[in-house]
């Protein structure tokens, strides 16, 4: 910076002295030109003092950089030092680590000598005491082994049934619980206000006079009205009473319509029994069409063909067990639709599914088989979907349920014909339904006694303590349920109970 002060000052003094120089010349005056001298001589005397202090502050910059260099310098060279001294300390410490390391090596070079020596030696000592052992039990090994391994099975077979029984009951206790809460709910929002239909093909007559109209002269009015209508007149000795016999609900139907008309009428002869057995025909066809649009409609379910839905219809006049089957498939619908939409499943599925489950009985005097494979049948030409089908075969497990619809629509079916009040049962099938669960129970051994209960919906079963413990209990209590389940028919579930007592009696003398 200095040099650069320097030059511009020269450059300055040459500027000025040239121009004196030229204004001396121009003016060709003496004074001027000794103006000039001066003022030149003093440029040069300043620039060489501005010269001077320059070079002094460039030598005082030089020096006071020089001391800083040297400085660093200085604080380098102390670094590095200390690096080369840790650098030292550390070298020192890994050789010391190396030779401990030698050291342990050798060390564990020997142990591992002696424990060579001492597994030999263990060796040599287990096999001297396998031996004496051996001697000792009077079995070789391998009995020894077969023996354990017995005694641990037996303690693994017990361990598994106790676990087993555990986790069974609470499962069962979590599983009745939701089932309890579902069914509930379901019957809850149902709640049905029929009971068992009392379906009987008895007319009522004003008095017995009547019979001979109805037989008519040479019995031809009774073999009219059998004719036209395909039923059996039975005119016997019941006062007052005239009974129709037929298997088909609905021809029953209109023939008991058909002779009310006629008694009512008075008139009775071929020709009345055929115009009113026209009426009658007409009069039922009219209200099996409508009892199936109302059922289709209480369900709630839409696009139905309409060979189905006059099927349906004519289910008003079939009963099984003396409930209504119309009323009960509605009631399964309704079961169905609500334990669906608490499962979170396909509550319009399950709702068709039971209402179609039953279709079969319609027409089951006209086609042999089951009345669900004969309502699956039916609902396959009516192009019903695959899922509804199933449901419909699989609900009296003609077909194994593989669907979650297909297993509420079974669940349902029970719930309503196993309520109270909802079917009657005769006296022969019920007990004969009861030693069928006593007889399975009976099979099995070590069962001493077996007792049906609750009518039918619990067996009691008592075992011999000396043949059956109590983890053969558990046990015997899931093959006798399983048996029932494949065996038996029956709605609802049937508890089975193991009942194991020992006792020890003696007397004081």
């Amino acid at each position: 910076m200095e040099y650069v002060w320097i030059a511009v000052a020269i450059v300055i003094g040459v500027a000025l002295g040239f121009a004196l120089n030229r204004f001396i010349i121009q003016g060709s005056s003496s004074r001027a030109r000794e103006n000039a001298d001066r003022i030149v001589q003093d440029a040069e005397r300043h620039a060489e003092t501005v010269k001077k202090e320059a070079l002094l502050e460039a030598k005082d910059e030089i020096l006071r950089l020089k001391e800083e260099a040297e400085a660093e310098a200085k604080e380098r060279r102390k670094e590095v030092a200390a690096l080369e001294n840790r650098l030292a300390q550390r070298e020192e410490t890994i050789d010391r680590r190396v030779e401990s390391l030698d050291k342990r090596e050798h060390q564990l070079s020997s142990l591992q000598g002696q424990i060579t020596k001492r597994e030999t030696d263990l060796d040599e000592l287990i096999a001297e005491e396998k031996a004496r052992l051996e001697q000792l039990a009077g079995m070789t090994a391998d009995e020894a082994k077969e023996h354990l391994l017995s005694r641990i099975q037996e303690d693994v077979k017990r361990d598994a049934a106790t676990y087993i029984r555990e986790a069974e009951a609470q499962a069962r206790e979590e599983a009745d619980k939701k089932a309890r809460n579902i069914v509930g709910i379901a019957i809850q929002r149902v709640a049905a206000d029929h009971t068992a239909d009392a379906t009987v093909s008895v007319v009522h007559i004003p008095s017995d006079d009547m019979k001979g109209r109805i037989i008519g002269r040479e019995g031809r009015n009774i073999r009219a009205f059998e004719q036209l209508t395909g039923i059996n007149l039975i005119i016997d000795d019941t006062p007052e009473a005239v009974i129709l016999s037929s298997f088909d609900p609905v021809r029953r139907e209109v023939g008991r319509i058909a002779l009310e008309s006629l008694i009512a009428d008075g008139r009775i002869h071929p020709a009345r029994i055929e115009e009113m057995f026209n009426k009658a025909e007409t009069l039922v066809a009219q209200q099996v069409h409508e009892a199936g649009e109302q059922a289709v409609f209480e369900a709630g379910i839409h696009g139905l063909h309409g060979e189905l839905v006059r099927t349906l219809g004519r289910l008003k006049y079939r009963t099984s067990y003396g409930q209504n089957v119309l009323k009960h498939s509605l009631e399964v619908s309704h079961l169905a639709g609500v334990m669906a939409a608490e499962l979170g499943t396909d509550v319009k599925l399950a709702k068709r599914a039971g209402l179609l489950h039953d279709i079969g009985k319609a027409i089951d005097h006209e086609i042999e088989g089951p009345h669900a494979v004969i309502g699956a049948d039916l609902a396959r030409r009516m192009n019903e979907p695959k899922a509804v089908l199933h449901c419909i075969e699989a609900h009296h497990a003609d077909v194994e349920p593989t669907t979650v619809e297909a297993v509420l629509i079974q669940a349902a079916d029970a719930i309503s014909a196993a309520r109270p009040g909802a079917r009657r049962e005769t006296l022969e099938s019920y007990i004969k339904r009861l030693e069928k669960l006593e007889a399975v129970a009976q099979s099995h051994e070590g069962v001493e006694k077996c007792f049906a209960m609750q009518a039918g919906r619990e067996i009691r079963v008592m075992v011999k303590p000396d043949r059956v413990n109590d983890s053969d209990s558990v046990v015997l209590a899931r093959d006798i349920a399983k048996q029932i389940e494949d065996e038996l028919e029956y709605p609802g579930q049937i508890k089975v109970m193991v009942i194991r007592e020992s006792r020890a009696v003696d007397y004081a003398k």
